[in-house]
């Protein structure tokens, strides 16, 4: 069975890698992109959408490409990542010169796909949680027509990757990660804990690459890689946090879950903005003390995890 899918994502290395992904799953259909600030702006987040959409002859399918926010809900300036995604978002990689500015200001195309696919649409939010959180906050009716939610953030009993306990995506707009669980039905979380399980070492890149399905991959997680290995020498690869958030939508069976109320730390500044704290106690009311929940993934079966991951990659069995 198909999934309708529609992704939120601040298109850096790993997004796309996520994209590359849903693009060759025949059992993914990705009906539109959210191109959001976070790895990269806004607008640059769009061209690489773009060129990865020419790149791979996606045009024909006619996936809506849009322009999402450019700054997170507080106002501030946001930060961007060169050392890990590069400074287009794609490792090495420059896109062409002659492609459009970028500058897509057509958010409200999200109501129509919405409208379109209704009950079968899910929600993937690989980056910020800007753009979904102002749908939330513009259309909480419409948004119940959706069927689920994977939310790729936080990070649970692990260290954070922008502060000692904050996930990225959380920390910079915890406004927005709190309204989002504060007002999305059938949330799946995966958090950083579970997705820097998802390694790709340089051995797979290096198949993958042999087999030239797509000569974009290697650079990417050559760049990726060697950003990590320079945080971690112990590291064995490059972690696709949001692949593994994309895989989830059609290999459950994958994981080990356990529903619980999250909570995001409203600290403009700190070590703790952005925390996410799931609560663990037993003894208190679901319904009246412990707030909403949401299921979080806790484990990743990596064989399975490689298996699929190459398969597609390659257009092998494994």
């Amino acid at each position: 069975m198909t999934v309708k899918v529609l992704v939120f994502g601040d298109i850096g290395i790993d997004d796309t890698i996520a994209l590359i992904y849903g693009y060759f799953k025949e059992e993914v259909d990705i009906v539109g992109v959210v191109a959001d600030y976070g790895n990269v702006s806004k607008d640059r987040a769009v061209k690489n959408v773009q060129y990865v959409s020419n790149l791979l002859d996606i045009t024909k399918k006619e996936v809506k490409i849009i322009g999402g926010a450019n700054i997170p809900l507080n106002g501030e300036k946001p930060a961007f990542f060169p050392e890990i995604h590069g400074e287009y978002g794609l490792g090495p990689i420059i896109p062409p010169e002659n492609m459009h500015d970028g500058v897509f200001e057509n958010f409200f195309e999200i109501i129509n796909i919405i409208k379109q696919y209704q009950d079968e649409l899910i929600v993937v939010n690989i980056g910020r949680l800007t753009s979904l959180a102002t749908m939330f906050i513009l259309y909480r009716k419409l948004m119940k027509k959706v069927k689920s939610f994977y939310i790729m953030g936080g990070a649970f009993w692990v260290p954070g990757n922008i502060t000692a306990v904050s996930e990225a995506n959380f920390y910079e707009d915890p406004i927005a990660a709190k309204t989002v669980l504060m007002y999305a039905h059938n949330v799946t979380i995966i958090p950083l804990n579970v997705t820097e399980q998802a390694i790709v070492t340089p051995q797979m890149v290096d198949y993958i690459d042999y087999i030239g399905k797509t000569k974009i991959i290697k650079p990417m997680l050559d760049y990726y890689y060697n950003f990590y290995k320079k945080r971690n020498p112990n590291v064995q690869g490059s972690p696709v946090h949001d692949a593994l958030t994309l895989i989830a939508t059609i290999h459950e069976e994958m994981f080990i879950f356990k529903k619980l109320p999250v909570h995001i730390v409203q600290k403009s500044e700190g070590i703790s903005k952005g925390q996410s704290i799931a609560d663990i106690r037993p003894y208190l009311n679901p319904k009246n003390e412990k707030g909403k929940e949401h299921r979080i993934a806790f484990k990743l079966d990596y064989p399975k995890f490689y298996k699929e991951f190459m398969s597609v990659m390659t257009g092998e069995s494994f």
